[in-house]
């Protein structure tokens, strides 16, 4: 009655602001609402295909919008607040950075965020964003072309095709994406070295002009009902243009300088993804079986062409960099689930994975003429098996995990026999849950998780970034992994919760500083400090009344941050928050209202600044096939990342900025001829079930 309810007065509010005659309605569909967000204790799963999320241009920025999730302002990393990195699955496999740029946001179902993931995901995170795919119900074909235009301080152009046909049993995707890309960034540092009597500033401002081409493709065939088979495939290839021009000033005592520094470089990067996938149902035994395969292939290539010019004279030809990373990547995993019929489940797996990145690193300078190369060759083997049984005793649910992992890594430079890493490791990840419901609308749940936040596979690598003279950015290839204990208690009321968290962290990575006296060279570079800990309140707030839904996180925090080598200053809690606003108006208007921010943070060894922003979305269905969504995103300005600290006697003040503030206009037009039939077949969403 109630649904009868609000379609009737959806249909009047429709008639009322209707400018045109009254037209006999044919015929009334009752369609189920679909909430975009969705809260279970601090989990929150957003329905991307079914709302104005499906009209960001990119996967990268569409997870910048959601609750929690924070992306790099190079966008190269993400980070979740109170978690840090994320593990990403698209539907059974993990995935990396490259993928999501190489994924469609056109083919993305759901994405849900994980906070207490099982030991079926990998013990290399302590949150999980879980990506679902979509497949087809109904026979025929679909294709969606979709363009957007983005006006920010450089106009950016997104143009992308994705289509699908589904024939019986047998399902084919295909997109294509051409983006042509100009992004903007600046940032600078002031540094204070007094054991040298050194201040040293710089400034640096970054054009990039980024061709983009993204190809995928994917096949899924239903072999029964319980059984399915899929390969799926996609590849990105980049082409990165741009001139770093930094102005630096550098007092030594009494010399003094001043330098602008001319970076040309020259970059071309690719990444290859390809899986495998198969589902077996054992009928013998009603058990599940999952076998996944998965092939990956990043290059990337630098050339820079360096220029100083000293205290305004000539421009001159200071060095010559080329650098070049591959990364291979193959791994299998075979998954077996069994639920018995007091409704225990049990599950097991075993994971395979082998990653070889090679470094070749050369370097040519010119005044005094030197000549610095070097070939680094990485190797890492994971091997890992886990087991989790779950259930319920007396209406108690539970969940009880252990994971094993046993990592080989060997690093070597082709000119020396020595190994520069050896190492042979092997860690135990127990995991509990119990989940106590008190009423049919209160649940209290208790989790203890261990895991491990191992370096990425392009920092194993000796690539460095010139600054200017006296400042070189580095990785570091000789990171230990990082081990975090945490447990936590939530409380949730029907769809609202409540969750404090307390995490101890070893071995936790950051960059610092170093300075050279003899090189007269400061270098930036990532390193484990010693411990990291830290409290986490956490309040999950959806709100609905009538047309508007809003969702609202909210989170205390105090964390700190302790290194021997820096100075620690006492921590501060700080808060966090994100509001989601969605309005459905007449006329399939939907309108987005969304904010975050963030206050100052003091976490014993950094200062950072407070943040916040505001974004706005509109969206309209234009006839039957077209939709169009007008952006605005960071409204007022105020996106600017200040960090400070001290470490090895060096103060060093930094500021990191890019153009977050732009309008954009989106186009979407869908054709396509689809049948009635609908067959009765499990969604997509029950595999990637199977692996919580």
């Amino acid at each position: 009655m109630q649904k009868i309810l609000i379609l009737i007065s959806i249909l009047i509010a429709q008639f009322v602001f209707s400018q045109e005659k009254p037209k006999v309605l044919d015929e009334v569909k009752i369609v189920k609402e679909v909430k975009t967000f969705t809260n279970k204790n601090g989990n929150i799963k957003i329905d991307i295909a079914n709302s104005i999320f499906n009209s960001v241009p990119n996967t990268v920025d569409l997870l910048s919008k959601l609750p929690k999730v924070q992306i790099s302002p190079d966008k190269e990393s993400i980070t979740v607040i109170g978690k840090g990195t994320p593990i990403i699955y698209i539907d059974n496999q993990i995935v990396t950075m490259n993928d999501l740029n190489s994924l469609s946001v056109d083919d993305i179902k759901t994405i849900e965020i994980i906070n207490n993931p099982s030991s079926k995901y990998e013990a290399n995170g302590r949150v999980v964003l879980l990506i679902t795919r979509k497949l087809s119900k109904k026979e025929g074909f679909k294709v969606n072309v979709s363009e957007t235009a983005s006006f920010q301080k450089k106009i950016n152009n997104y143009f992308g095709i994705n289509s699908n046909i589904k024939k019986k049993k047998l399902e084919f995707k295909a997109n294509f994406n051409y983006n042509q890309i100009k992004v903007w960034e600046g940032n600078g540092n002031n540094f204070t070295i007094p054991n040298y009597d050194i201040v040293s500033k710089y400034n640096v401002i970054a054009i990039t002009k980024r061709p983009q081409f993204i190809f995928g493709g994917g096949l899924f065939y239903k072999i029964n009902e319980d059984d399915y088979f899929s390969i799926n495939a996609n590849r990105r290839a980049q082409k990165d243009i741009f001139d770093i021009v930094t102005d630096t000033y550098n007092k030594q005592q009494t010399n003094i300088n001043s330098i602008n520094t001319l970076n040309a470089n020259d970059e071309f990067r690719n990444f290859t993804n390809v899986f495998l996938n198969y589902n077996h149902k054992i009928k013998s035994i009603e058990g599940q079986l999952f076998t996944g395969f998965q092939i990956s292939n990043f290059n990337q290539e630098i050339d820079s062409e360096i220029f100083n010019n000293f205290n305004n004279t000539n421009f001159e030809l200071s060095q010559n960099r080329f650098q070049k990373i591959k990364i291979n990547v193959y791994s299998a995993r075979s998954d077996f689930e069994k639920e018995f019929k007091n409704k225990m489940k049990l599950e097991l797996g075993v994971l395979f994975l082998k990653a070889n990145p090679t470094t070749d690193f050369e370097v040519n300078t010119i005044n005094p003429s030197t000549d610095l190369s070097s070939n680094y060759n990485y190797k890492e083997t994971n091997n890992a098996a886990y087991s989790n049984v779950s259930g319920s005793i007396k209406k108690v649910n539970y969940a009880i995990g252990l994971r094993v992992e046993n990592t080989i890594a060997k690093g070597k430079n082709s000119s020396e026999s020595n190994l520069v890493i050896d190492k042979n490791y092997t860690n135990f990840f127990p995991k509990l849950e119990i989940e106590i419901p008190i009423d049919s609308t209160n649940t209290m749940t208790f989790n203890y998780a261990k895991s491990i936040s191992r370096p990425n596979f392009s920092t194993a690598s000796q690539l460095s970034t010139y600054i200017n003279p006296y400042l070189v950015w580095n990785n570091n290839i000789n990171i230990n992994p990082t081990i975090t204990d945490e447990v936590s208690l939530a409380y949730q009321f029907k769809d609202k919760s409540v969750k404090l968290s307390y995490y101890d962290i070893k071995d936790p990575v950051y960059y610092a500083s170093s300075y050279n006296n003899s090189q007269n060279l400061l270098t930036f570079q990532t390193k484990n400090f010693e411990k990291e800990s830290g409290f986490n309140l956490e309040f999950t707030i959806p709100f609905k009344y009538k047309f508007w839904t809003s969702t609202n996180t909210i989170n205390g925090i105090i964390n700190t941050i302790e290194d021997k080598v820096s100075v620690v200053n006492p921590s501060k809690p700080y808060l966090y928050f994100y509001s989601n606003n969605i309005f459905r108006l007449p006329k399939a208007i939907e309108l987005s209202l969304t904010s975050w921010g963030i206050t100052q943070r003091t976490e014993g060894v950094f200062e950072r600044n407070g943040l916040i922003t505001f974004d706005m979305a509109v969206s309209k269905a234009l006839f039957k096939n077209l939709n169009c969504t007008l952006s605005y995103n960071d409204i007022f300005r105020k996106v600017k990342f200040n960090e400070n600290f001290s470490s090895n006697n060096i103060t060093s003040k930094g500021v990191f900025y890019t153009d977050l503030h732009l309008v954009s206009i989106a186009m979407r037009y869908s054709f396509g001829k689809i049948k009635k039939q609908e067959f009765k077949e499990r969604a997509i969403d029950e595999n990637s079930s199977r692996i919580r």
